[in-house]
């Protein structure tokens, strides 16, 4: 039997947030809401879901490689050279992308923790070492995060809003870390929550591709509600970007998912509704957690991380059994957290009493 290279057998596996149709399958549950993978609460554009229809009738066919039509529009959209940008099944492909591309056996990767998880298994998966900086007071320590870059350092991951804490990097704190930081050192500024901010200092990361080692991503599965057609894109140098192509596969990105995210492109009454949404939902639970005593993370995100001063796994469940799927932190080392998306005010309302009714 063929046996796998050892550093691929360490990996733990990440584990996404349970579908609906299997938590009511499981429990026997009618109504279930979830609020667990940081989705959009009001589903996709409407011109989205128009335009998919139309485009049905031609999925016999092969996508098209380039995503010719999407990248005409996005370049457009974000007033940049279409050598700027590539397209990802997902932002996540890209991180796999930027590793084969740029990272080899011993590199070092440095990132902070707890973040994204998939940073740390993409870098497990191609053989890096991964240079861990705690989070200070569930902010990222760049100070600290800058003393760890070294002549091995490849890559640098931030990201900004952080997943699960919801907290961001300053323009000032970045700028200043990126003059620290070698051209020779990639770093990746991951902004798939950036359509949610509202705070002035946030960056306004486009300034600092001109330093040609700055990989930016953003994907549609969030604001956009295209989660499920996995379509997400990375903005950086001509020559960043050359590379990443030089790694992905010939039709990386279905023609369903180019086709819906031309249109959500277009759909600016839409995402404006999600903005809203989200920003009445964030305060409308930031005024329940403080009536319930219960400590958070101010978010900048469209998910709130949330001290629940017990096992955040046995919380998990116990809302699970009522139909409330939320997702659990004990994998980022958060035994007493649950990070709850924001949904519509029915679901969060739903939550919260789920939250005051518990064991």
């Amino acid at each position: 039997m063929p046996t796998a290279r050892s550093n691929i057998l360490k990996i733990q596996p990440y584990e996404p947030g349970r579908p609906m149709d299997d938590v009511k399958r499981a429990l026997g549950l009618r109504s279930v809401i979830k609020l667990a993978s940081n989705e959009n609460p009001i589903g996709p554009s409407p011109k989205a879901v128009r335009a998919i229809k139309k485009f049905l009738g031609e999925i016999h066919r092969y996508p098209d490689g380039g995503s010719y039509y999407l990248l005409e529009r996005l370049a457009q959209h974000l007033k940049l050279s279409k050598k700027q940008i590539i397209f990802g099944n997902g932002s996540n492909e890209i991180i796999e992308l930027a590793s084969r591309a740029y990272l080899r056996e011993g590199d070092e990767v440095v990132l902070a923790e707890p973040s994204f998880l998939v940073y740390k298994l993409v870098a497990q998966a191609v053989g890096a070492k991964q240079v861990t900086v705690p989070l200070k007071e569930f902010w990222y320590d760049l100070e600290a995060m800058a003393e760890k870059v070294s002549k091995r350092t490849r890559i640098v991951y931030i990201a900004n809003p952080d997943n699960p804490t919801g907290s961001y990097v300053t323009a000032e704190k970045l700028g200043r870390f990126l003059k620290k930081v070698s051209s020779d050192t990639l770093v990746i500024l991951d902004e798939a929550y950036w359509e949610f901010v509202d705070a002035d200092d946030f960056p306004k990361s486009f300034r600092y591709l001109k330093q040609g080692n700055v990989l930016i991503l953003r994907t549609f599965s969030k604001a956009y509600g295209l989660a499920g057609l996995r379509i997400g894109y990375g903005i950086a140098s001509p020559a960043i970007i050359d590379a990443l192509h030089r790694t992905r596969q010939p039709f990386n990105v279905n023609s369903v998912a180019q086709t819906a995210a031309a249109a959500a492109l277009k759909d600016k009454d839409h995402l404006k509704k999600t903005r809203t949404v989200v920003r009445k939902g964030k305060e409308f639970w930031y005024r329940e957690l403080d009536r319930m005593g219960l400590e958070y993370i101010p978010t900048q995100a469209n998910f709130i991380l949330v001290n629940v001063r017990q096992s955040g796994t046995a919380l998990f469940q116990q809302l699970l059994r009522r139909g409330i799927i939320i997702r659990d932190m004990k994998a980022y080392g958060l035994d007493q957290f649950v990070r709850i998306t924001i949904g519509t005010q029915e679901e969060n309302r739903r939550c919260v009493r789920a939250l005051q009714e518990r064991d």
